[in-house]
């Protein structure tokens, strides 16, 4: 499989708009980062996980040319307001999108992009599949490929994370329970969200999330949905031990 982080930023993405602090204001482009998505290529498959507003900018810079099926985490915007942008594949592979999520995400969708779901569409808006995932303690199948949720929580939200064979991914969280915790242990890569140093509602610090990954021990770990808040990528990735990394918009991984 090969992984490649479109986007590591928080919903605000990097630089934020206004901000003139140290990281807003970088030259490193491990220092820029779009809203947070990652795209999946494995077994000739191309999946992407979250489509948030930055969804054509990613595709266009990542020179992503296919796209198989589209799954969600949760339905906050930084990772659904792309959802429109898919019509470019509709076109070019003259096929609807299968879209894998919750029932509750889906029905989230339906409300925000209430024109692609008319029952008289106007020509040209997106065409999609609906695939509820209605479990979260058995894999589900997207198109040949076992997919494992992950259950989080986000806040009081509950949000899902994927394993797809030794890769888990799991963005927008700030609690994760023991049976998720076994559920990512004898992973070889993990992607874990980790905001900023100091505490927040919704979203791992960094110290809570390298605890996480202490305890569950994959062989490489990566770190995303960072804020401008969290410092410099170069000075914060010197602080970590060597098997965790701070992800960056373009790295491209293989598991």
């Amino acid at each position: 499989m090969k992984v490649t982080f479109l986007g590591t930023g928080t919903s605000s993405g990097v630089p934020m708009i206004g901000c003139t602090c140290p990281v807003c204001r970088s030259l490193d482009h491990r220092d820029h980062r779009l809203r947070v998505s990652v795209h999946l290529a494995l077994d000739g498959r191309s999946f992407v996980i979250d489509s948030g507003p930055d969804f054509r900018q990613q595709m266009l810079r990542a020179r992503v040319m296919h796209l198989d099926a589209l799954l969600f985490t949760h339905e906050h915007k930084d990772h659904t307001a792309g959802l429109d942008d898919i019509r470019a594949f509709n076109f070019r592979q003259q096929t609807d999108m299968p879209v894998f999520a919750e029932p509750r995400v889906l029905n989230q969708l339906k409300q925000e992009f209430a024109y692609i779901f008319a029952e008289h569409k106007y020509p040209g808006v997106p065409r999609v599949v609906l695939h509820a995932i209605e479990r979260d303690d058995a894999p589900f199948d997207v198109l040949g490929v076992p997919v494992l949720p992950l259950r989080a929580l986000h806040h009081r939200l509950p949000v899902l994370g994927f394993r797809i064979g030794n890769f888990c991914y799991l963005t927008d969280a700030n609690h994760i329970g023991p049976e998720t915790r076994d559920q990512l242990r004898g992973a070889d890569v993990i992607v874990l969200n980790a905001l900023r140093r100091e505490e927040h509602i919704s979203h791992f610090t960094l110290a809570q999330a390298i605890a996480v990954l202490e305890d569950v021990q994959p062989k490489r770990a990566y770190l995303t949905h960072i804020s401008h808040q969290l410092g410099r990528h170069a000075e914060v990735e010197a602080e970590l031990p060597p098997w965790i990394r701070l992800a960056y918009d373009g790295l491209k991984v293989e598991v």
